[in-house]
């Protein structure tokens, strides 16, 4: 999330659509996604079925992710468009990778992951 927040906090900075909490949970995500794939590695030696349902489910929510982000024409040639619900899409990924960290029966992983989330959502909004 550290990683993320740096990038994030340079593009929030450059006023760009995905900012700080989009980057730290877009990181915080794809961490899950990897330490649930390596943590089931390690128990199970049969894991390649696993990592392809993890690839496959990352992907299909990216799609619901996509239905999540608008964007909104500018009404004048000098406005820019706006686009929103990048956080939101963000917030859908991450939700798939706490399904897939407790589907793998990573609870741990997946309760720390879930504070994480919600404070990156709610501490970080009222801060910006």
């Amino acid at each position: 999330m550290l990683f993320g927040a740096v990038i994030g906090l340079e593009r929030e900075l450059r006023r760009k659509p995905a900012g700080l909490r989009t980057h730290m949970l877009v990181s915080l995500g794809s961490a899950l996604f990897v330490l649930a794939l390596l943590q089931t590695a390690a128990v199970s030696p049969d894991y390649d079925p696993l990592s392809r349902v993890i690839q496959g489910v990352a992907a299909g929510v990216g799609f619901l992710g996509a239905g999540e982000i608008l964007r909104e024409s500018p009404k004048e040639e000098s406005q820019r468009t706006k686009v929103r619900g990048l956080t939101s899409a963000a917030a859908i990924w991450i939700s798939a990778a706490l399904g897939i960290a407790a589907g793998c029966g990573l609870w741990q992983l997946g309760l720390i992951s879930t504070v994480l989330s919600f404070l990156v959502l709610n501490v970080l909004k009222r801060l910006q």
